[in-house]
């Protein structure tokens, strides 16, 4: 272990050297440049509208919402809005306006026993009012017994069902009169149903070589906060000081694993609401790349990811073996609990996903894109990523773009991924209750993946085509499938267009 250790460390010295040379070796070649600057272009002659809208659907059978067990059903519509704005001959201004629009049946199950479309005798809005008098309403009118029944394979009709992430985002973007220095700065903020973030970052490309050798440092910040939602019958808990007779479970029969009523249920640590609501991400990107001969253009990247706070998803249910299982609904349906065909009993929460407060992400690889001739381009991407919460995974992407005429490329893909298992998953209810940080996200799992992707691009570089007195520059189209070793699939459509001023 110990020589593998040196081993990497020998590379990244030999990485951090090359890096070195090309900076300062490089310098002295553009400085020489610089005398000869006879006049200037500007970095972009018109204001560009990039508009690209994405269409993905998601299938799957291990909800995170639901303790690993559980439909995954996603749909999602992303429009998104790119302005670059020339402010003079050196210096760019970028709008990017995105909206995520999307409906979720894992996400809706934080309120499983909304099945329909009444609250069912309680308000999971997460909100600070007083409910006593909704509560008496409740009490007054419900019988002997409330028939409130959920299931992780049926979408309820709750708030969290569907969502609206939104996010602006702003860049300022200068050149040197040489062309050789680039320095950007950004801000952006989103918002969702229980997140929001702002951020702040910048950067400097350094080009070198005739601009055949270029090296890149960029950070950014993120500032994050959650506006948490729990899942329901834990958010009821806490409400009611671990009363089972009162609130949302006022007449409401718990059932143990044999289907027989009772009153042991309780979250472990008698759950109570999170404390530190923030989470913040601090990243370092460093890259290079170089022009290697008339042909071929190699690149390397590295990024260091800093992440601290509030880094578990609250709204993501854990179950434990080692603890007593309690249910709400047809107990007959207990025994065929994992089963798409349980359409009326729902597994009662152990407590939500808990992970550690700190996360270290660092991955980095290269790319190599080769010209074969004038119809072909092979472009080849691999990514090692390894984190300190112990997943390590392996990114190879190929692309191979044919230009079919002067105006028509088609570029067929394929990615595949691997990646190792979290120190702190298990599938649903495998988690020992002794455990300090636990989470059944699939996400965390171990799992490989391929995609398939086949796309179409238009380009007019003169632009001639026009729309309310813009200029068609270029139209892409691509399809991908997108498949995992544990039975997850997704497809992505998307449509991009690209306008210049005229």
């Amino acid at each position: 272990m110990a020589g593998n250790l040196e081993a990497v460390v020998v590379v990244i010295r030999k990485i951090c050297l090359l890096l070195v040379f090309i900076f300062f070796f490089g310098s002295s070649i553009s400085a020489q440049d610089n005398s000869e600057i006879l006049y200037k272009k500007r970095v972009l002659e018109q204001i560009e509208i990039n508009f690209l809208n994405s269409y993905y659907i998601q299938e799957g059978e291990n909800a995170s919402v639901t303790g690993g067990v559980g439909n995954e059903k996603l749909t999602d519509f992303t429009p998104s809005f790119v302005v670059a704005i020339p402010l003079n001959d050196d210096d760019i201004l970028t709008i990017d306006l995105t909206t995520s629009n999307y409906t979720s049946a894992s996400s809706s199950n934080g309120n499983p026993f909304d099945v329909s479309g009444s609250s069912s005798g309680y308000d999971d809005d997460d909100s600070d009012d007083d409910d006593d008098e909704d509560y008496q309403e409740d009490e007054n009118s419900y019988g002997d017994s409330r028939n409130v029944v959920g299931s992780p394979w049926v979408a309820s009709s709750g708030a969290s069902k569907q969502d609206v992430w939104s996010s602006l985002s702003l860049g300022y973007e200068s050149s040197s009169d040489d062309r050789n220095t680039v320095k950007s700065r950004n801000i952006s903020i989103s918002k969702e149903y229980d997140y929001n973030s702002v951020g702040i970052g910048g950067g400097i490309t350094k080009l070198y070589n005739q601009k055949n050798t270029s090296f890149s440092v960029s950070g950014n910040i993120y500032f994050d906060r959650w506006d948490p939602i729990y899942p329901t019958e834990l958010k009821a808990y806490s409400d009611e000081n671990g009363n089972l007779d009162t609130g949302f479970f006022y007449n409401v029969d718990i059932k143990d694993s044999n289907g027989n009523v009772s009153l042991d249920w309780k979250p472990i640590n008698n759950f109570s609401l999170i404390k530190d609501d923030s989470r913040n991400s601090y990243s370092l990107s460093v890259s290079a790349s170089q022009i290697i001969g008339r042909n071929s253009q190699a690149s390397f990247f590295l990024d260091i990811v800093k992440q601290e706070g509030w880094l578990a998803n609250p709204l993501q249910r854990v179950y434990f073996s080692d603890v007593s299982n309690y249910f709400i609904g047809n107990e007959s349906s207990i025994s065929n609990y994992t089963s798409k065909s349980n359409r009326d009993v729902f597994h009662l929460s152990d407590d939500i996903e808990r992970l550690p407060s700190k996360r270290l992400k660092i991955p980095f690889g290269f790319r190599f894109n080769y010209f074969i001739n004038e119809k072909i381009t092979v472009r080849n991407y691999y990514r090692y990523y390894s984190d300190d919460w112990g997943i390590h995974s392996n990114t190879i992407n190929l692309e191979i773009p044919y230009k079919i005429s002067d105006s028509f490329t088609l570029y067929p893909s394929y990615r595949h991924y691997d990646q190792t298992q979290s120190d702190y998953f298990a599938p649903y209810d495998m988690h020992l209750s002794t455990s300090e940080f636990y989470t059944s996200d699939y996400d965390l799992s171990s799992f490989n993946a391929k995609q398939y992707g086949i796309g179409l691009s238009y380009k007019d570089i003169f632009a001639e085509r026009q729309i309310f007195n813009f200029g068609l520059k270029s139209i892409d189209l691509k399809f991908s499938n997108y498949q995992r070793s544990n039975g997850f699939n997704a497809n992505i459509f998307s449509i991009g267009f690209v306008f210049t001023q005229n």
